[in-house]
């Protein structure tokens, strides 16, 4: 009887050490061999090619301090939770990745929590106020929902909630979770590139000047060699031409700017500089174009209250149509529309000032999927044109941007007068559909200047003429002012591009411009992270507060019903060995 209960204990002790041999095997092979399985249908825990090959380049720490910390509400919570996540997720494809999760409201001495919240300010990180329950009530909370990503000796500020206008909060935080992989990605990608690319802003035709577009240069200074740059006619302003072999005399071709940006110009281009321009075109460059087809001036509005809209003479709508789009010579009013101030008083010295919807000010808010404006804010515009795209095989057309369904068409010329903002809007005159004012171009492109290159153009040769242009993109907005900032009244400093002093709201006219030129210098890799959706799973509030009984109930009584039942279950089957 002895035997077999001693060799029955053998038995066990060669399972167990089988059981933990294998258990360590596993742990060794798991730390050497990296793999995950993802399971959700949408895959938020997979990351994209694009991220993993940008963190497998790490070769030094990157550090977030992300000031997440504190009693926040649930919505807040998730994004903590999902923030710290990814950034496990991002170390487990590269140590260098490390964080740190702070609280900048920890630090009971006032004056220094406030030098904190200073410095956060200066460093990038706008604050957000938030209600916070606790025991005594309401308490309202500063936050930083921000990152500072750094890296050697540069660090950038990363953004984390989005500011989005008449969104749900819960759908905000879930298009902020969305976006937490590409702006971390993305942050990575510009403190850690070793070359900037460089654009330029043509000048020479009445573009808009360097303070009219100081903060989005001083903002796009941060990735790339920005450079202001007249045309001139001069024949390699755009190109580059490298001799490739000398026995030959064979010439390569390149763009001298990854993008350049054409910024509302109110003069005729000349033969040449357009000329120039199709070229860098044909070997691959990438252009933002911002043409108002149309001019009307807010100057002479606000001092006669009543101006003419005419065409704009710039010589380059011809040109766009070769490309695929054409500017049509309208302008678009829409009932959903930015609010300007008017006087309309004075009490003693003091004029009175109301706010009157302008509808020659459409306000755009994105809808369309395309990552360039995918969950952007509501986006301010002035005195905008419809555009159409023309049928081309070689070339892809996208919609960016279009007006609300509450849209009319005013063909010029035509009076623009205060006189609208004191009429009530007549509701059957805006009926007509969505209107187009931003298209993305891409593809290969006809040159403008095919079979019909004039003599003064003999130069063309010097850069080897190309009559069809290698794949590329381009961007058409019938909108300058969307990219130029307010000036400070009465101090005159240049505001933030979006924000407006007037109605203290910002707007995303800086998000988009900035997705456009990232999409146009650097391909739709990085930035089509942004396509990501995560679904919103939120539970059915009336539902829940009907059956609100009855779920307390079955939770409080199932595990004991369970516990219960497999006690009796254990109880029969040991009677039923035993006896």
């Amino acid at each position: 009887m002895e035997k077999p209960t001693k060799n029955r204990k053998q038995q066990q002790l060669f399972q167990l050490g089988g059981i933990v041999l294998i258990l360590v095997l596993i742990n060794l092979i798991s730390s050497m061999l990296f793999t995950r399985f993802d399971l959700t249908s949408e895959k938020r825990y997979t990351l994209s090619p694009s991220t993993t090959e940008i963190l497998k380049d790490l070769d030094d720490i990157v550090f977030f301090k992300v000031y997440l910390e504190g009693e926040f509400p649930a919505g807040f919570k998730r994004l903590q939770k999902e923030t710290k996540e990814l950034l496990d997720e991002f170390r487990a494809h590269n140590k260098n990745i490390q964080y740190e999760f702070i609280n900048p409201s920890a630090n009971e001495n006032i004056k220094e929590r406030n030098d904190t919240y200073q410095l956060l300010v200066e460093q990038g990180l706008q604050p957000t106020n938030l209600q916070v329950k606790t025991k005594s009530g309401l308490d309202q909370q500063v936050i930083f929902p921000g990152a500072i990503v750094s890296y050697r000796n540069s660090q950038v500020a990363v953004e984390l909630l989005e500011a989005q206008m008449n969104v749900p909060p819960e759908a905000v935080l879930n298009n902020s979770i969305q976006n937490l992989e590409f702006k971390f990605t993305n942050a990575i990608r510009k403190i850690s590139r070793k070359k900037k690319p460089a654009i330029a802003f043509i000048q020479g035709h009445g573009e808009l000047d360097e303070k009219e577009t100081f903060d989005i240069a001083n903002t796009l200074a941060e990735d790339y060699i920005v450079d202001r740059l007249i045309i001139n006619e001069k024949i390699n302003a755009l190109v580059k031409r490298t001799l490739v072999d000398s026995a030959t005399n064979e010439y390569k071709v390149f763009p001298k700017y990854a993008a350049i940006v054409i910024a509302k110009p109110d003069s005729v281009f000349s033969g040449k500089d357009k000329f120039i321009i199709d070229q860098y075109i044909m070997y691959g460059g990438k252009v933002l174009w911002l043409i108002d087809p149309v001019f009307v001036s807010m100057d002479s509005i606000q001092r006669q209250e009543t101006t003419v809209a005419v065409q704009n003479k710039t010589g380059l709508q011809d040109q766009l149509f070769t490309y695929g789009a054409r500017l049509n010579e309208n302008l678009v009013m829409d009932l959903v529309a930015m609010s300007i101030p008017l006087r309309t008083g004075q009490i003693g010295n003091q004029p009175q000032i109301s706010f009157f919807p302008w509808y020659y000010f459409p306000l755009v808010t994105p809808f369309e999927k395309h990552p360039i404006v995918k969950n952007l804010n509501t986006i301010k515009t002035q005195f905008v044109s419809s555009i159409d795209t023309i049928k081309s095989v070689a070339v892809k057309k996208t919609i960016l941007l279009k007006t609300s369904p509450y849209s009319r068409v005013v063909p010029i010329p035509a009076m623009v007068s205060l006189a609208i903002t004191r009429e009530e809007p007549n509701e059957r005159f805006y009926h007509d559909p969505p209107q187009t004012i931003a298209v993305l171009l891409e593809g290969v492109f006809q040159s403008d200047f095919r079979n019909r290159i004039p003599p003064s153009l003999s130069q063309a040769k010097e850069i080897g003429f190309r009559d069809r242009s290698q794949p590329t993109s381009m961007i058409i907005i019938s909108d300058g002012d969307i990219i130029r900032n307010q000036f400070h009244i009465p101090n005159g400093y240049p505001l933030p591009l979006g924000y407006d002093q007037f109605t203290r709201e910002t707007f995303g006219n800086k998000n988009f411009i900035l997705n456009a030129l990232n999409y146009l210098t650097d391909g739709s890799e990085l930035i089509s992270i942004r396509s990501r959706e995560l679904k919103l799973r939120l539970l059915d509030k009336t539902k829940v507060n009907n059956s609100k009984i009855f779920w307390q109930v079955f939770n409080l009584l199932t595990p004991v019903v369970l516990v219960m039942l497999i006690g009796l279950i254990l109880i029969w089957l040991r009677k039923r060995k035993y006896t």
